[in-house]
């Protein structure tokens, strides 16, 4: 059958994205060769020269707490309190991809691809800014990790896109079955129950 024009218009999204996403890979590498840093074994290392040089750009503890809004500091329980439910929304997770994903045979999502934390590496930081960022890193990550589990869950489960376009769907969505095509759902039920693959949208 002959593309619809909304799988036309998915499609080029698509391309449009991996051409976007190599294109941030080249200024990633970019940046590397600026600030003279190199990944070494999962961790960052810069040259000593430039770490000196960041270093001249560090805040003191003191200062940076006694010059800073009293509104900020007032809220930082509350922003640190919800370490509680993301340690526990990781471990959650982490438990029922390991259990389900297994069962359904669907590959597991790498842990280490969403929860990034290296910003402790860069001498600008003094110690609270550090772990500010350390914290930050690790509840994003957990975030997208939890996202993307969900993500291939509903994959999985309920592969039907949604009747209004959603602001920041998650990267499956886009080959899900049109909402309203009883035919192709069916027809996608009874390939699921022969073990085929997951389909794509109708072309």
């Amino acid at each position: 059958m002959e593309k619809t024009v909304l799988e036309d218009i998915q499609e080029r999204l698509a391309s449009a994205r991996r051409e976007l996403e190599e294109e941030l890979d080249r200024r990633i590498a970019v940046q590397r060769e600026r600030f003279r840093y190199q990944m070494q074994q999962g961790k960052v290392r810069f040259e000593a020269d430039m770490r000196e040089w960041q270093a001249r750009y560090r805040t003191g503890l003191w200062r940076y707490v006694t010059r800073g809004h009293l509104a900020y500091l007032l809220t930082a329980p509350v922003i640190y309190g919800l370490i509680v439910p993301l340690i526990f929304l990781d471990l959650s997770v982490t438990i029922y991809q390991h259990i389900c994903f297994r069962v359904y045979g669907i590959e597991r999502v790498r842990r280490g691809s969403h929860v990034i934390i290296d910003r402790q590496h860069l001498a600008y930081l003094n110690g609270l800014e550090k772990l500010n960022c350390v914290y930050c890193g690790y509840a994003n990550g957990v975030i997208a990790y939890a996202r993307e589990i969900a993500g291939r869950t509903e994959r999985f489960w309920c592969p039907i896109k949604h009747a209004t376009r959603a602001a920041d769907p998650h990267p499956h969505f886009e080959k899900f079955l049109e909402y309203g095509d009883a035919e192709a759902y069916r027809a996608w039920i009874e390939s699921y129950r022969r073990g085929k693959p997951f389909p794509e949208s109708k072309s």
